[in-house]
């Protein structure tokens, strides 16, 4: 188990309030740790950590800070199986879920590594002035993070990783749910090479108090944000009174579409992808699947299948497929969700009952003929259901998928690339799964529109959401 005070200027601490919280395991409901509360005095001294150890970092050359990185990615992929434990632990996500996790998190110090040496910029020369247009980009400044619970591990990572590369010091506050993980990278991060007081991580239950609090302090420049869109539209009016720069991943509502072209065999395993990992607490899990009437029996039926064939207990046991979701709340949402629709004339094929016994458990679960009226078409449901709805036509099932207000990923399966290329076009999401269940990739701009956030991580792109552009004109 990972040290479970406030990490602050690459020191442990109590915190000036003493206060302390409970983390749980989902899957047995037992207490496995106490961690300490951050309140304001500790936000203040974490920003003044970082403000110190950032003089040096940011003046550091690229190729240092790449050298880091890569050392944090070697470090973080070593110990791999400690970290995805730990993750099943807090989360109750099973182990193989963990497991892949844990390597994509670790993939983004790799990426970033390589990345940090390539901020461009460009020389020019204007056409009408003849002056010369020199272009750079700098470290934008302090960053503050706030992380969620379904990722503990990679949604840190893809903010940390790009903010390291970009020359920022930062403060992340993660999740009251599953704080252990995000602590227990920091002492890999000190064996990388990352100076002290450049990351600091302020565990609390009182976060939108320290927060807030720290959008409103001059040095912070960034505030990078992993949740729920509601969330994400109270912290962006907080950091309009500091103009900060938004990095905001929020929700989504993500349609699944399968024409009666697709390989059904192929958009069954892509649903399973799209809708399973990580139970299906992902803001990417496809939450609307509309499946073209032809097919719409045979894809049932297979999916039903595969549904059936998953195992669920303890993340930790070997053999187990589904482990449990997060906690009682989200748990009694996804029945709420089940039931809802089922009222308004949907038909449970499998799972569909909470289990009894210990554990925030809910079974995977499929349901056909869900109105556009039940509440799971409108919400995230954030579990194990897939929620299937039938289409006649490409331009209704595009008009449906569009009629939303997120835009974070959407899935198509055809077997013409003429048709998937022309749909994936037409559908107003940041990302678009084509023939693939997982849209996720260090290398790849992750991020949506409308209502799904601001900005993007990962990717080339995601360094800049660290840094601020700078124009120079002079003449020679």
């Amino acid at each position: 188990m990972t040290n479970t005070d406030l990490y602050i200027g690459g020191e442990w601490r109590k915190g000036e309030e003493g206060g302390r919280f409970d983390v749980l395991n989902p899957a047995t409901e037992e207490v496995i740790a106490s961690v300490a509360s951050a309140g304001i005095a500790d936000a203040d001294a974490a920003l003044d950590a970082a403000e110190a150890a950032m003089a040096d970092w940011a003046r550091r050359p690229a190729r240092e800070r790449s050298e880091v990185l890569r050392k944090a990615w070697e470090l973080m992929s070593a110990r791999q199986e400690d970290v995805a434990r730990l993750i099943t632990m807090e989360n109750g996500k099973a182990l193989g879920d963990a497991r892949g996790e844990a390597a994509y998190a670790a993939e983004f110090f790799r990426w970033f590594a390589e990345e940090a040496v390539r901020a461009d910029g460009m020389i020019t020369r204007g056409p009408s002035t003849g002056a010369r247009i020199v272009v750079q980009h700098k470290p934008a400044g302090l960053a503050v993070m706030v992380t969620p619970w379904n990722f503990p591990a990679a949604m840190g990572t893809r903010k940390i990783a790009p903010a390291l590369a970009a020359g920022c010091g930062m403060v992340i506050k993660p999740a009251s749910a599953t704080p252990l993980t995000m602590l227990a990278l920091m002492p890999i991060l000190e064996e990388a090479g990352v100076p002290a007081g450049l990351v600091n991580v302020l565990p609390s239950t009182s976060t939108g108090k320290i927060v807030d609090h720290m959008l409103h302090d001059p040095r912070v420049r960034v505030i990078s944000f992993t949740g729920s869109t509601s969330v994400g539209r109270t912290l962006l009016k907080s950091a309009a009174d500091q103009v900060l720069k938004p990095a905001m991943e929020l929700g989504g509502n993500a349609p699944l579409i399968v024409f009666d072209d697709a390989d059904l065999d192929k958009a069954v395993a892509g649903t399973m992808v799209a809708k399973m990992r990580n139970i299906g607490e992902a803001c990417t899990a496809a939450n609307r699947i509309y499946v073209q009437e032809g097919v719409a029996e045979a894809f049932t039926e297979k999916l039903v299948a595969a549904m059936g064939a998953l195992k669920m207990g303890n993340g930790l046991e070997d053999g187990v497929d589904i482990g449990s979701l997060v906690d009682a709340d989200t748990r009694d949402k996804v029945e709420a969700f089940v039931r809802d629709a089922e009222a308004k004339g949907a038909k449970v094929k499998i799972g569909g009952q909470m289990p009894d016994g210990k554990g925030f458990f809910y079974p995977p679960t499929v349901m056909t003929e869900v109105p556009e009226t039940a509440d799971c078409v409108h919400d995230e449901i954030f579990g194990p259901v897939a929620a299937l709805q039938t289409f006649a036509s490409e331009d209704e099932v595009v008009k449906r998928a569009n009629a939303t207000e997120y835009g974070l990923v959407a899935y198509v399966f055809s077997g013409s690339m003429e048709r998937g290329m022309r749909v994936s076009e037409a559908l107003n999401y940041g990302m678009v799964g084509l023939n693939r269940g997982l849209v996720s990739d260090p290398a790849a701009p992750f991020g949506g529109t409308k209502q799904s956030g601001l900005g993007r991580e990962g990717g080339h792109e995601g360094m800049f959401e660290f840094m601020e552009t700078q124009y120079i004109s002079a003449e020679w």
